[in-house]
């Protein structure tokens, strides 16, 4: 626990704040640089060698309940050490989050845990408290996808977001392919197939050798490689790939990192598909969708998050093939602004969603206000979208002559 909470005259303890993410889940306490701890969003049963994915929108509420439930008792108990019941929760999501999971993920904590209050956060608002920002081009590149909303005036423009299910997961899936060419040696024997020497490649490995060895290659490179890797005749010349790498897998066994591998793995953000979408598009089609006054703010304030942003050479490349395409002829008769900047957070890119959600956490008055407490949710059931512009709920869901619960109340007030 923060030990500035056991100072001063006894006021409301600081709130909790989990971003909950596909791949990895950061928690920590409101008001803090960074987070305490960032753990794999998975979970193990004994007996079971396969780790159970927290993050899964496609199994039944009780399931999935049983899940949560038993990860955020893992959260509570062994890293934050803090108990429930004394403290807020904020909690980082995506706005494509389903709506049965964040309504099951709150039933967790206030059924189960019975903490005073919750609040859901998009990530993409949270990103732009950390740079002081009201309008921004924020893009999230994760684990399951990579997604782009404009932000103006502290407001989602949500017509205009777009995404593109390139991330982590797609990159890890190319790379358990091509290291099938890559050979291993052993004690013993040299030159062994991969799947010969080692069967299948654990996931968390594969994450590894990706952060290790590869690297996002720069645009006149990256272009070569693309057009060497579609030229079906043969003619594209490949540029020089860089040294290969040797990989200890364990004490016995080293695989042989190829360098074609090294510096092609990337490209498959950067390739466009055949609607012409990559990752640098999505940029310019999110700032299409916007109105035409909003662009040129926009454009100039580009915040980039997500794991796969910490990638080397990829905030550069980025920003490079987003000033190739904006003189196509697609994008430059629709955006007069041609002036493209990136901010840099005052956090890693996997945690400034995070971040943000502290600062949001520490403004414990304005935390109040928005946050939704026990009693409105055990008076409806419900918790409201923060899209949705019918939140507080209508009176109608109330009874005649009763007072509808309190909506904002202050967790920790002296109101009766």
């Amino acid at each position: 626990m923060p030990l500035f909470d056991g100072l001063g005259s006894g006021g409301e303890k600081t709130a909790i704040v989990i971003d909950l993410g596909a791949a990895y889940t950061k928690c920590g306490f409101a008001g803090e640089t960074g987070p305490r701890f960032i753990i794999p969003s998975e979970i193990r049963k004994p007996g079971q060698q396969q780790a159970i994915k927290v993050v899964q929108y496609n199994i039944n509420t009780e399931e999935l309940y049983v899940i949560l439930k038993e990860f955020i008792h893992l959260l509570y108990f062994r890293h934050l050490l803090v108990n429930p019941r004394d403290r807020r929760v904020v909690i980082i999501e995506s706005i494509l989050c389903p709506s049965h999971f964040r309504e099951t993920l709150t039933k967790v904590f206030f059924k189960q845990f019975e903490v005073p209050s919750v609040v859901f956060a998009p990530s993409h608002l949270m990103a732009i408290m950390t740079l002081g920002l009201n309008s921004a081009l924020v893009m999230d590149c994760g684990h399951t996808e990579t997604l782009v909303l404009p932000v103006y005036e502290c407001t989602p423009i949500l017509p205009a977001w777009e995404a593109l299910p390139l991330g982590g997961k797609a990159i890890h899936k190319e790379l358990d392919g091509l290291l099938v060419e890559c050979t291993v040696d052993t004690d013993t024997t040299t030159g062994q197939s991969v799947p010969a020497a080692i069967g299948t490649i654990p996931e968390d490995t594969v994450e590894d050798i990706k952060v290790r060895t590869c690297f996002v290659s720069d645009l006149q490179r990256g272009l070569k490689i693309q057009e060497a890797k579609f030229n079906l005749d043969g003619t594209a010349e490949r540029p020089a790939p860089p040294p290969d790498v040797d990989y200890p897998l364990d004490g016995e066994k080293i695989l042989h990192v190829k360098g074609s591998i090294r510096d092609s793995l990337m490209e498959i953000l950067f390739e466009q598909d055949n609607e012409e979408k990559s990752v640098a598009s999505l940029i310019l089609d999110a700032l299409v969708k916007c109105p035409i006054d909003t662009r040129k703010v926009l454009s100039e304030n580009l915040v980039v998050i997500g794991g796969t942003a910490m990638l080397p050479g990829f905030l550069h490349r980025l920003l490079a093939e987003i000033r190739l395409l904006v003189e196509k002829p697609k994008y430059s008769s629709v955006l007069a602004s041609k002036s493209l900047r990136i901010h840099a957070p005052p956090a890693k890119p996997n945690c400034t969603a995070w971040l943000g959600g502290a600062i949001f956490g520490a403004l414990q008055d304005i935390l109040g206000s928005r946050s939704v407490s026990r009693d409105y949710y055990n008076q409806t059931g419900r918790i409201p979208d923060w899209c949705c512009l019918s939140s507080p709920p209508p009176e109608s869901l109330y009874e005649a002559g009763k007072t509808p619960p309190p909506l904002m109340k202050r967790a920790f007030s002296t109101e009766k």
